[in-house]
């Protein structure tokens, strides 16, 4: 069964950093690319960054480009989300997921079938 945990999250001031940090299980990890997804309450999921199995090719929302990085460990079954000169307008759950094919990469969720529990990044202005 595939499991992915996140940590990391908090509350930080506009400007700040935060790093966030998704444990897979389940899967042979170094095969699969991974993502990172954010929801605000009662909008829609929205895509953040992607990372190819060996972590050569990323993908990044508008948004965040020149201040979120993408990368990986597969030593270790980790993704990493590093957050640089947050916004109050990041503010949100922010979720990991792996992709649904071996040495698959997407941007979009429907490429994607196992997610984690999400966590809160709160961004105060």
């Amino acid at each position: 069964q595939v499991q992915l945990v996140e940590s990391g999250g908090g509350l930080v001031q506009a400007g700040g950093s935060l790093r966030l940090s998704c444990a897979a299980s389940g899967r042979t990890f170094s095969n699969y690319g991974m993502g990172w997804f954010r929801q605000a309450p009662g909008k829609e999921r929205e895509f953040v960054a992607a990372i190819n199995w060996s972590g050569t090719i990323t993908s990044y929302a508008e948004s965040v480009k020149g201040r979120f990085t993408i990368s990986r460990e597969n030593a270790k079954n980790t993704v990493y989300l590093q957050m640089n000169s947050l916004k109050p307008e990041d503010t949100n759950v922010y979720y990991c997921a792996i992709v649904n094919l071996p040495y698959g990469f997407s941007t979009h969720g429907g490429g994607y079938d196992y997610w984690g529990q999400g966590t809160q990044v709160t961004v105060s202005s």
